[in-house]
């Protein structure tokens, strides 16, 4: 597949070919992009070896080689629907930039604004924040956390040995190797502190939107998605567990997307309160200590 052939492309009319490309194929976007505009620039950008970050002289004409190096990334993205964050091996998560492949899944999550926000004020009363990220895989969570708190004590752990070896290089990049301890292990598993806050944007996909999903999905850990029928598998152990590491004046902040609803099903007397994010996303809840106390019999 030649996508871009000649010599009369600039960064411009290259990026618009690459939109009109990814549109006409019907290409799904969601691995931090959302139209097919922004996905093309990404991809082009970094085919050119230019930053995502600054904005280039679009007027700029391209090379028959720069042409070339282009049309292979390109042609990946569209044969074999590879997530434009897996062909880059890079992606940004709450203004910061992280590796990313296959060991652990495209971060993406609404819960950036919550960090980048300073937490909704929920940590404001504690002047030494202890943080847990479960189900951490790249260690996207934890790192935003430790850099948006620098007062902060952050732990993560993650079932996966591959997603923590992605997540200790990332750690290192950010140059917080005595900041961050990472844990091997299913959920609590390894786990024997108490926290301010646990979080945690767990598997939570559940079987009918497993068997629906866009191809560029199946480039992801499966483990990192599928929950099991309802898709709360995972939620139902942080639910019945979280308080015994939670400070009394702690929350446990969890992303359930499209599972909240089979989740208040489920417990119609616990008093999930609903993050609303002014940048789009949804299904994030919050619970205090209190609350999970007080509604451990349902669990």
């Amino acid at each position: 597949m030649v996508l871009l052939s000649g010599t009369d492309y600039t960064i411009e009319t290259a990026i618009k070919a690459a939109a009109a490309a990814f549109e006409d194929n019907e290409l799904f976007f969601g691995h931090g992009t959302d139209t097919a505009i922004d996905e093309a620039s990404w991809l082009i950008l970094h085919s050119l070896k230019l930053s995502p970050l600054v904005a280039p002289d679009y007027s700029r004409p391209l090379t028959p080689k720069e042409c070339e190096s282009c049309n292979v990334n390109l042609t990946r993205r569209i044969t074999e629907r590879i997530p434009v964050a897996y062909i880059t091996g890079e992606a940004w998560f709450a203004g910061h930039r992280f590796l990313t492949d296959e060991r652990a899944l495209v971060p993406r999550s609404p819960l950036a604004e919550f960090i980048c926000d300073g937490f909704f004020g929920l940590l404001d009363h504690v002047e030494e924040p202890a943080i847990l990220d479960l189900c951490t895989g790249g260690g996207c969570i934890a790192i935003a956390c430790a850099l948006e708190l620098p007062e902060a004590r952050v732990h993560a752990s993650d079932l996966s040995p591959e997603a923590l070896q992605l997540a200790a290089k990332n750690v290192e990049l950010h140059g917080l190797q005595q900041r961050i301890n990472l844990y091997q292990g299913s959920l609590f598993e390894p786990i024997t502190d108490k926290y301010s806050l646990i979080i945690s944007n767990p598997p939570y996909v559940d079987a009918q939107d497993i068997n629906s999903m866009p191809s560029e999905f199946g480039h992801e850990p499966a483990m990192g998605l599928a929950a099991g029928e309802d898709g709360l598998d995972l939620v139902r152990i942080m639910l019945k567990e979280a308080a015994q590491y939670l400070h009394e004046d702690g929350y446990l902040i969890v992303e359930v997307g499209n599972s909240g609803e089979a989740l208040e099903a489920e417990y119609p007397h616990i008093p999930f309160g609903w993050l609303q994010f002014a940048h789009g996303g949804h299904g994030v809840f919050v619970l205090s200590y209190s609350d999970l106390t007080t509604a451990a019999s349902a669990f």
